[in-house]
């Protein structure tokens, strides 16, 4: 297993995409990473198609050095979990220290709230295309892509092409 000892947070909040929370999270474990779920408070939210995750942890309770890296999964969630500033500076420490981050779908407004994607390439849902651009990125469309830490995933139909570029950057190749 690739990821075996790898320590990934996954973000979730109400409205999250139920396949591109629930597949990769799969994916990862099955490669042997440790998955935290990290919510902007411990309880147990509801996807948009109602699937649920509950928070193992709040993200004001953790810090970047506990984990490899980062994964935000699409949906209505992103619009929710850029207002809370835990989550902003959880993700802001994680680039600084040059780990992993996945954004998929709508992800990316999380990643723009944060201020990582200033010259940067990314992908994500066309909903998000000028954001994208307005923060200073440079658009890709592409079903998924790594420029550097950063890993992007369009929407729902590229997972498959958005969990292979996620378990190669968190295996280091």
């Amino acid at each position: 297993m690739k990821l075996n000892g790898k320590r990934i947070a996954y973000l979730v909040e109400d409205g999250f995409e139920d396949l591109e929370f629930w597949v990769p999270v799969m994916r990862l474990r099955e490669e042997g990473a440790s998955v935290v779920i990290v919510g902007s408070r411990l309880e147990r939210f509801h996807g948009k198609y109602r699937l649920e995750a509950t928070a193992d942890v709040e993200a004001s309770d953790v810090c970047a050095a506990e984990f490899d890296g980062l994964v935000v999964p699409g949906g209505w969630a992103p619009d929710k979990l850029r207002r809370y500033p835990s989550v902003l500076k959880l993700v802001r420490e994680i680039n600084e220290q040059g780990k992993v981050i996945g954004a998929i779908c709508h992800a990316g407004s999380v990643l723009i709230s944060a201020k990582i994607v200033k010259g940067r390439k990314a992908t994500g849902s066309v909903g998000i295309r000028d954001d994208l651009i307005n923060a200073g990125a440079e658009w890709v469309d592409a079903p998924a892509l790594r420029d550097g830490n950063l890993v992007w995933g369009r929407v729902v139909e590229d997972i498959p092409a958005f969990c292979r570029e996620l378990v190669k950057a968190f295996a280091g190749e």
